[in-house]
C-alpha cells in the first residue's frame, strides 16, 4: 500500500496511479510547450520570505472574508471541469469537502453534475463559473438556474474566446462525456476526427465576439455580484473596475490557454496596484504549498483558488482526498504565518516577501 501523502504534490502521483492516461493528461496538461505551466510553479520558488521574529504567535487566525462571506482560510476551490472523470461522485464530493472545510467552491460551467445536484448536496456558500456561448440564451439559463439554486456570485471566465492548444488532449483524442447541465439546451455532438472533441466542442459553442460591453448584458440578467477571471495586466484590471465588476481573479487558466503568458504570481502585484482596493483581487495558478498562499497574500491577493490539487485529491480519495488537500494547505499556511510572525491574515504585508528583481537590485 502506498504511504499516506504528506504534502499536496504527493497527491498528484496517487492520481496518476488511478486515472486513465487520457484523463490524467487532460487534468495535468497545459498549452503547447507548457512553458507557462512550469513557470506558474517555478515563479513562486523565486520569491523569498522575510520573516519577523519575537512576535506572539500563540494564536493564529487564518479566517478572512470574500465578498462578505467568512471562510476559515483564504483558500478557495477553483472551477475545474468534469469531476466525474476523476471520481464517480464528481462535483458533489468536491462541494461537500468545501463545505466541511468552511470554504467557497467555484463550480465549473463544464461540471459533470448539475447546478441543482451540487446545490442540494450540502449547505454552503458557492460561486458559479460562466462561459458565454454563441447562444447567449443557454448561458443566461445557467446563470438563472445558479441564482435560483442559491449560488452567491458569478465568475465570468474571460480568457477563452477559443480553446488553447492542449497537445496531450489532441494526441489522446480526448473525448468528453455529455454534460448534464446542457441536456435539452444544446447539441453536444461534434466531429472530432482531427483530435480532441473538447477543441471541436469549444469552437462550435464559445462566443468569440464577447467583449467589455457585454458585461452590461450579464449584469442585466442577474442580481449576483460578477467577478471576471483571466486578468493578467494592469490595463485590463483598470478596465474591469471601470465597467463595474465586483471582483477580479488573476489567472492564466492554469496555463491551459496562451503559452508564454506570464506566470500569474509575477503579475499579481501589477493588477493589485491598478485596482487600488476598489474591488477584491483573487488569485490562481501554481499554488502547491502554504508558503505559496502566504506569498500571494503578501502581494495583495484576498484569497487563492486551487484547481489541480483538488482534482488529485478527488481522484485519489474522493471527498476525503479533497478535504485532506485543503487541510494540508491550511496547516502549512498556519505554520508559515507563525514562523513569519503573522498572527492574522491582516498582519501579512508586502514587506514579508522579496521578489527576484528586488534581490538582484539589492546586490548591485
Amino acid at each position: 500500500m502506498a504511504p499516506e501523502p504528506v504534502n499536496v504534490n504527493e497527491f498528484r502521483e496517487l492520481a496518476r496511479e488511478v486515472l486513465p492516461k487520457m484523463y490524467y493528461d487532460f487534468y495535468t496538461g497545459g498549452a503547447e510547450d507548457e512553458y507557462t505551466l512550469k513557470q506558474n510553479i517555478q515563479a513562486f520558488q523565486r520569491i523569498m520570505l522575510r520573516p519577523r521574529v519575537l512576535v506572539d504567535v500563540s494564536k493564529i487566525d487564518m479566517s478572512t472574508t470574500v465578498l462578505g462571506y467568512k471562510i476559515s482560510a483564504p483558500i478557495m476551490i477553483a472551477p475545474t471541469a468534469m469531476h466525474q472523470l476523476a471520481h464517480p461522485e464528481g462535483e458533489v464530493a468536491t462541494a461537500r469537502a468545501a463545505a466541511a472545510s468552511n470554504t467557497i467552491m467555484v463550480m465549473s460551467f463544464s461540471s459533470s453534475c448539475t447546478v441543482e445536484e451540487v446545490a442540494s448536496s450540502c449547505n454552503a456558500v458557492r460561486f458559479f463559473q460562466l462561459y458565454v456561448f454563441k447562444r447567449r440564451d443557454v448561458s443566461a439559463q445557467l446563470v438563472r438556474r445558479a441564482e435560483r439554486s442559491g449560488f452567491k456570485a458569478i465568475v465570468l471566465t474571460v480568457d477563452t474566446p477559443r480553446l488553447g492548444r492542449r497537445e496531450a488532449d489532441i494526441k489522446n483524442k480526448m473525448i468528453a462525456p455529455p454534460l448534464k447541465n446542457f441536456e435539452g439546451l444544446i447539441s453536444v455532438e461534434v466531429d472530432s476526427d482531427k483530435g480532441s472533441n473538447l477543441e471541436a466542442y469549444a469552437k462550435s459553442t464559445l462566443d468569440d465576439s464577447l467583449c467589455w460591453e457585454d458585461i452590461a448584458w450579464l449584469k442585466s440578467i442577474t442580481k449576483l455580484p460578477i467577478l471576471i477571471k483571466g486578468v493578467l495586466t494592469h490595463e485590463d484590471a483598470r478596465k474591469a473596475v471601470e465597467v463595474g465588476v465586483d471582483g477580479i481573479v488573476v489567472s492564466n487558466h492554469g496555463a491551459r490557454q496562451l503559452d508564454y503568458s506570464p506566470p500569474t504570481i509575477s503579475v499579481l502585484e501589477e493588477v493589485v496596484q491598478a485596482v487600488r482596493g476598489r474591488v477584491p483581487v483573487l488569485f490562481d495558478g501554481g499554488v502547491r504549498r502554504g508558503t505559496d498562499v502566504f506569498k500571494a497574500l503578501a502581494l495583495g491577493a484576498q484569497a487563492v483558488l486551487i484547481g489541480r490539487p483538488v482534482i488529485y485529491g478527488l481522484a485519489a480519495m474522493g471527498e476525503t482526498g479533497v478535504k485532506k488537500v485543503i487541510e494540508m494547505l491550511k496547516n502549512e499556511l498556519e505554520l508559515t504565518m507563525a514562523l513569519s510572525g503573522c498572527p492574522s491574515i491582516e498582519d501579512i504585508s508586502r514587506s514579508h516577501v522579496r521578489m527576484e528583481h528586488e534581490r538582484l537590485h539589492s546586490m548591485l
